[in-house]
């Protein structure tokens, strides 16, 4: 078998070539979608919307995960890193859940839902088992409703993306946020 793409092929030839780098659970269950696009709050430390978007730095590739309290519509945690591994989505939860206990405001078990797509981040064996342990419920968006957390990182890049273009410096990012 070639492995080699090398030129010009069809999508069934580049299917074949490609590995796939997520493959769903064999019994396909997941958790529901709490919030049913209802993206609205009786008051704050309800409803948690997260995010991540990706911005271009001269020094390359940033990508920026965001939480939203969703009643507030306000960022209370973010991680800016060079990667996408599992700590895009578990550094801003710690964030949120610190910012909060230091504002005097912290959630109450049972009480919050944290809302995200399905990417492999927000299925993660730590990202699940950090919800649990705080009693935070976990919502994944419907199967085939992209836009769904898609606005948390849209409002990010139109409100702290300078012309939705580059940013100098990967540390500018977090002055961003």
């Amino acid at each position: 078998m070639q492995t080699d793409p090398g030129g010009l092929y069809g999508r069934q030839k580049i299917t074949a070539l490609v590995h796939r780098t997520t493959i769903p659970a064999e019994d396909g269950t997941r958790d529901g979608d709490l919030l049913n696009r209802d993206f609205t709050a009786p008051k704050p430390n309800r409803s948690w919307a997260m995010d991540f978007t990706y911005v271009r730095t001269r020094a390359g590739w940033v990508y920026v995960a965001l939480v939203v309290d969703v009643f507030s519509l306000r960022i209370i945690g973010w991680h800016a890193p060079t990667t996408k591994h599992v700590e895009l989505a578990v550094v801003p939860l710690r964030m949120s859940l610190w910012e909060r206990d230091r504002q005097g405001h912290p959630i109450q078990p049972q009480q919050l839902r944290a809302h995200s797509d399905a990417g492999s981040q927000y299925v993660s064996l730590a990202y699940t088992e950090k919800l649990a342990l705080d009693g935070i419920a976990p919502s994944i968006g419907s199967i085939g409703d992209a836009y769904d957390c898609q606005s948390v990182s849209a409002w990010f890049r139109k409100g702290c993306v300078p012309g939705g273009g580059v940013i100098s410096r990967v540390s500018s990012v977090g002055s961003s946020t």
